[in-house]
């Protein structure tokens, strides 16, 4: 039963995700926000809707470890899973805004959260707001430049501008729905079967739960990939990134401060994810320059099988 609910959880948050997207575009176009504008902030907010969810239900059922783990092991997911299964499919070029901007923000917030999750073993309120604050000055850079740039946003549905008040409530509505019933029955069934496995709640949602909230993002980039299309860039994972630690913790913070419980998140799980960021740089620069190859993508896969090797 408790191997349905994760199930039944994971194809609600799929949906309320896409649900909550596509309202969220249709409401944007309403309110004369421009295309580009749409791209960077209401979809980036969107997509970690189910992130948030879950870290938010799970931090209020008393489970902090899940809140946590899920953040990190989503971002563990992003670079080895989906990036390298992405990379192997076909050899992704990677743009000079990667170590001139995004790395060394996603990095930035990576780092701040283990020092804000060591320095006294919680995620406090200060911590979340200053985390989200964060968040809004890198929006602002972000979007400042890509105006000067003149940078199109392919990810945005034009035709999305065209739809009614009534079916943009509507599917508000179905999308917020299925992300709380679908986050309730995630952590809830992920709670029973760590208990009946005797593992900790830490470790089920580092991998299990991490996987299922990155299966949409996957999806995404292997039919990209299959096409020869570059629409999922790496610049759109590790702004996913980027956007679970400031926005899918901060605001849980902020609503429930989150204790560190299970001591390998400080210990082992958090040095997984800054280890995947680190390698990250070094395989964009070596041996051939703004190119992640098959064999870097086998790298980045291999090394993710060893993390979900090592943590069961």
């Amino acid at each position: 039963m408790s191997i349905f609910y994760v199930i039944i959880g994971l194809i609600l948050l799929v949906l309320g995700g896409e649900f909550l997207v596509r309202s969220s575009i249709g409401l944007s176009f309403k309110l004369n926000i421009s295309k580009m504008v749409i791209g960077m902030t209401v979809v980036s907010f969107a997509t970690s809707a189910p992130e948030l969810l879950v870290s938010l239900q799970a931090a209020l059922d008393g489970s902090p470890a899940i809140a946590i783990n899920n953040v990190i092991g989503s971002n563990i997911a992003n670079i080895g899973l989906v990036l390298g299964i992405t990379a192997i499919i076909g050899p992704i070029a990677v743009s000079k805004d990667f170590y001139k901007l995004n790395w060394p923000v996603m990095m930035l917030f990576s780092v701040v959260l283990y020092y804000f999750l060591s320095n006294d073993n919680v995620l406090s309120q200060l911590e979340g707001i200053t985390l989200l604050v964060g968040l809004v000055v890198f929006l602002f850079v972000l979007i400042r430049n890509a105006r000067k740039e003149e940078v199109s946003v392919e990810e945005v549905d034009d035709a999305l501008a065209s739809i009614g008040y009534g079916k943009i409530f509507l599917w508000l509505i179905i999308g917020g729905l299925a992300l709380y019933f679908g986050s309730e029955f995630l952590v809830e069934g992920a709670k029973d079967i760590a208990n009946n496995l005797g593992v900790s709640e830490g470790v089920i949602s580092i991998t299990m739960i991490a996987i299922g909230t990155s299966v949409p993002e996957l999806a995404a980039s292997v039919i990209a990939a299959m096409k020869g299309e570059k629409a999922i860039s790496l610049g759109n994972l590790i702004g996913s990134n980027i956007f679970n630690i400031a926005s899918v913790l901060g605001l849980t913070s902020i609503i429930k401060e989150i204790p560190v419980t299970e001591p390998q998140i400080l210990s082992r799980d958090i040095f997984w994810m800054l280890g995947f960021a680190a390698v990250l740089l070094l395989l964009v620069f070596l041996p051939k320059k703004f190119v992640l190859s098959r064999f870097k993508g086998a790298f980045l896969f291999l090394g993710y099988a060893l993390f979900i090797y090592m943590v069961l």
